[in-house]
């Protein structure tokens, strides 16, 4: 069932879902028994505004903590209570692969989104993608390829995704900003809605990136937003070729 968003109501004298309310509490402990589904957190918070704050404030946070715990500690061990970008934002690249339409972000490759039931972010991966400049400061975490086989002329394709800890103090965005790397001119970031730099303009595309994917090099590419989100595509390599990729690296 698909519930329309309403915006009318922070919960005034007026509003009908004053009228035998649940509380925060109840809530927390009802999407808790509920594993923390992201359909439900993503149902109520189309109820009102109230509905819409708690799910920003407290559900997605606990979504993202039970999603990946040990990746949400690292990102708050710098001592912030929130992350770049808000939790729902960050919700939403756990589990959402963005695709791609035609004449968007990567030209010609057109895949529709879709959400995933699970994927793995490594820190150890997201080392392959920083600039060599970058690796002894930065902390940048990326999932594995969501692959997308027989794509016609362009092969098998692989959409990624990641999340720097604490982008605004990071190298690379200092890196994008000295380089003066402009911003996507009419994309923007499909997690929260920010403007977006192009790694592969700015030149910032290590090596190691198509050696950790087993991909071919001149495949790759990937955008960072000014929240820290990462989200890229390449063309895989044939399975045999990939393998020997893995073993130079």
């Amino acid at each position: 069932m698909i519930i329309a968003k309403q915006y009318r109501c922070i919960h005034s004298a007026t509003c009908h879902c004053t009228k035998g309310h649940l509380s925060e509490e109840v809530l927390f402990l009802m999407a808790q028994h509920l594993n923390w589904n992201p359909n439900v957190i993503a149902t109520l918070s189309c109820v009102c505004k109230w509905f819409d704050d708690l799910a920003k404030r407290i559900l997605w946070k606990e979504f993202c903590r039970a999603r990946a715990p040990k990746m949400m500690c690292d990102l708050q061990s710098s001592g912030s209570h929130s992350v770049d970008g808000s939790w729902r934002a960050l919700g939403k690249l756990l589990i959402y692969c963005s695709g791609a339409t035609k004449g968007g972000l990567f030209n010609h490759v057109q895949i529709p989104g879709h959400f995933v039931h699970r994927t793995r972010f490594s820190r150890t991966s997201g080392r392959s993608f920083l600039p060599p400049q970058c690796r002894n400061d930065d902390i940048l975490y990326v999932s594995d390829p969501c692959e997308h086989l027989d794509q016609g002329e362009d092969g098998d394709m692989g959409f990624f995704r990641g999340i720097f800890k604490s982008f605004s103090m990071s190298k690379v965005r200092k890196l994008l900003i000295k380089k003066r790397t402009s911003f996507h001119p009419t994309e923007v970031c499909p997690y929260c809605k920010a403007k977006l730099w192009s790694m592969l303009q700015a030149k910032m595309i290590p090596h190691s990136a198509s050696c950790r994917l087993g991909a071919y090099e001149d495949s790759i590419e990937y955008y960072v937003c000014l929240n820290g989100h990462m989200l890229g595509v390449c063309t895989l390599l044939p399975l045999s070729d990939s393998e020997g990729a893995s073993e130079f690296q």
